[in-house]
């Protein structure tokens, strides 16, 4: 069990990591960058992560995936009206335009999610979460007549999911979010058509 202290020096190995990771691209990244960036000698690394290089990507994936998904909150669960749903929408966009190419998300999926079967299923795990949270915010508003019942929400939330991984891998090669917020509106205004 770790002290307070060595939590939080763990916490800033992990976070060292993603900056290297997001600055430098996987295959540059070192445990001495690392150490430099975390301040911490390769004992210490190796204290917090005796399994090398693939527990800390590991630990650092886990991160970022509780980072995309924290990054939209309240607003990802109140998908209860029009308003939040705009909210929502909103808050995703400017996150992912004040982090361009450093993003969490891109970093898990194009960077860390790739090399490793346990990085991956973190992602799998964490694009699982999202699209259920999604999910649930369209079921609410079929649930209040808002969306229409026909409006199959799995594959919604799924469509929602896909318009926004590649806003972000637009964004990312780009540094324009322009494409991101058309793939939303799209979505969304999809959501919101009535039957007369």
């Amino acid at each position: 069990m770790l002290t307070a202290k060595g939590l939080a020096t763990r916490e800033r190995i992990v976070d060292a990591a993603a900056v290297e990771i997001r600055e430098r691209g996987i295959s540059a990244v070192t445990l001495d960058g690392i150490g430099q960036r975390s301040r911490t000698g390769k004992s210490q690394l190796f204290h917090y992560f005796p399994d090398g290089k693939e527990q800390l990507l590991l630990a650092v994936a886990e991160r970022e995936a509780e980072r995309v998904l924290e990054d939209q909150e309240p607003q990802l669960g109140q998908l209860a009206s029009w308003d939040a749903w705009q909210d929502w929408r909103d808050v995703l966009v400017e996150r992912y335009r004040r982090q361009g190419v450093h993003c969490p998300l891109g970093v898990l999926i194009t960077e860390i999610g790739r090399h490793t079967p346990a990085a991956q299923a973190v992602t799998d795990k964490l694009l699982t979460q999202w699209q259920q949270r999604l999910q649930a915010g369209i079921e609410e508003m079929q649930a209040a007549g808002e969306i229409r019942a026909d409006v199959d929400s799995t594959r919604a939330a799924g469509a929602l999911m896909a318009a926004i991984q590649g806003g972000v891998a637009i964004l990312m090669s780009s540094g324009s979010a322009q494409h991101l917020e058309y793939a939303l509106d799209l979505c969304l205004d999809y959501l919101r058509v009535k039957t007369s």
